[in-house]
């Protein structure tokens, strides 16, 4: 871990892994970048993998108990983690035990850590329709519950049938998806709770039909979206123009700081060239919601969820 954190933490934290069983990683002063999709981020003091429920609920209560701040990090898309890391401990949910995809009937359970992606195929292979927009949602099905997450005109708690979830006290629960409130692009339930799972409901279509509605998806996407790094869409779209479209307007597109720019694909996509730190991307968009206020009276929202800290100014400074 990094020098200047307390000795007593990874002492602490040495306590609660030797209670966990072999199924469950963890590594200290873990490179957060290599686990976004953004590629940027620092260290989590301490980053852990559980292997099962039972383990998951161990960390929980352990954090609970000890004050420390408990992150559940997904695939890491629709996501930027300052260049200071996160504090405390980061939970990633990407063990096969969080993984699994099991067809039942016209429904679709999965783990958490489950790609959006595989959900999509292994529908198209049971002839279960209505999921076919799942294949465009980077990420996990936990992320895609936090941030009730949508494509092509579909959204997650649209499908969601059922959603398994576990609460501070590390006890698992499975309720109906629509007793869960969500709103555009947030589910505030998710910010005290820890997404398990879900059953996806669909109907029985030809198979064919799904093949060309997901074709049809992917072409979308890959058409309109950029292959460079990045999070996903910036911001939330305003009521009066989508972003992508404002920022086109105002000539943002290839607007750069540092290794960051606006996409000249999609102007509501920032990426990365390899080079971009959090800061750079940060700076880029304060500079985005400037001009939308300044020349358009139009405050821009980030979508993408922003965390962390900011590296110390000496250090980011001697980075410079």
């Amino acid at each position: 871990m990094n020098p200047e954190r307390p000795q007593y933490l990874a002492e602490t934290f040495a306590e609660l892994t030797a209670t966990l069983s072999s199924a469950t990683l963890w590594h200290p002063n873990e490179l957060l970048a290599r686990r976004t999709t953004f590629r940027v981020g620092g260290p989590a003091d301490f980053f852990i993998e559980p292997g099962s429920e039972h383990d998951l609920a161990k960390v929980t209560k352990f954090c609970r108990e000890h004050n420390w701040p408990l992150m559940i990090l997904g695939r890491g898309s629709n996501l930027l983690i300052r260049d200071g890391g996160i504090r405390g401990v980061v939970v990633g949910l990407g063990h096969p035990y969080f993984s699994q995809i099991v067809v039942e009937n016209d429904t679709i359970r999965c783990g958490a850590g489950a790609r959006l992606k595989n959900v999509a195929v292994e529908a198209r292979r049971a002839s279960i329709g209505g999921l076919e927009f799942l294949e465009g949602i980077p990420g996990s099905v936990g992320g895609a519950l936090r941030m009730n997450a949508g494509a092509m005109g579909g959204w997650i708690f649209a499908v969601a049938d059922r959603v398994r979830y576990m609460d501070q006290l590390g006890a698992a629960h499975e309720v109906a998806g629509n007793s869960i409130d969500s709103e555009y692009r947030s589910c505030a339930f998710f910010k005290n709770h820890i997404a398990l799972g879900a059953v996806f409901r669909g109907e029985f279509v030809a198979r064919e039909i799904i093949e060309k509605k997901m074709m049809d998806c992917s072409q979308k996407r890959w058409k309109s979206q950029p292959a460079a790094p990045s999070a996903g869409c910036i911001f939330k779209n305003p009521d009066t123009i989508p972003s992508g479209r404002l920022i086109e307007e105002l000539g943002l597109k290839g607007a750069r700081v540092g290794g960051a720019s606006v996409s000249e694909v999609h102007g509501n996509f920032i990426v990365s060239d390899g080079s971009a730190t959090a800061r750079d991307i940060l700076d880029l968009i304060q500079m985005l919601k400037d001009r939308a206020a300044r020349d358009r009276g139009i405050a821009l929202e980030t979508e993408v969820e922003i965390v962390g800290e900011d590296l110390p100014e000496m250090e980011l400074s001697h980075k410079s």
